[in-house]
């Protein structure tokens, strides 16, 4: 992995809500924007932005169904090290 491409993951992940929010990725596996929003009392509109960003950086992917979108963590790109900090 390239400096460049691990400067772009750790500012994704420097942020308290992101870091949250992959936290609840790694243990449900698959939530809905909408989801999210209500887990951590933020609004639709920043968790999508939040999401946007970790998406840039390769952590995690989405699917669309219908009229939502659900967000899961891209074990193939998300570096193996890191994957402990959302275990726990």
């Amino acid at each position: 992995m390239e400096n460049k491409d691990l400067v772009k993951i750790f500012k994704a992940i420097a942020n308290e809500r992101r870091f949250l929010i992959l936290k609840i990725l790694y243990k449900n596996k698959e939530v809905s924007v909408g989801n999210i929003s209500e887990m951590i009392d933020l609004s639709f509109r920043s968790v999508s932005k939040h999401l946007g960003i970790l998406a840039n950086a390769g952590l995690v992917e989405c699917r669309q169904s219908s009229l939502n979108r659900y967000y899961s963590v891209n074990k193939s790109k998300f570096p193996k090290q890191f994957l402990a900090f959302f275990e726990s």
